[in-house]
């Protein structure tokens, strides 16, 4: 009879803890969804796009320009030496 009871409270306990994790997990994906909808309407109040294509273009051209270190072609071999 104890071991029923243990059984019990430890599957009571468990099912607590996933109810509260997908109350967790629901509060995350509504503040989520306020967010960008929040991006959106101030995207389109700036009269801008909204997207991750416009958002990446615009950190692109942000970004100074570096050289890129290997645009004399393509690097197809490595040569690998032992360090003693």
């Amino acid at each position: 009879m104890t071991d029923f009871l243990s059984r019990l409270v430890r599957a009571l306990f468990f099912a607590v803890l996933a109810i509260v994790g997908m109350g967790m997990a629901l509060v995350f994906m509504l503040s989520t969804a306020l967010a960008v909808a929040v991006l959106y309407v101030a995207a389109r109040l700036r009269g801008k796009p909204f997207g991750v294509r416009a958002y990446w273009h615009q950190r692109q051209a942000a970004r100074p320009q570096r050289p890129q270190p290997f645009r004399r072609g393509e690097v197809i071999d490595v040569e690998v030496r032992e360090i003693r």
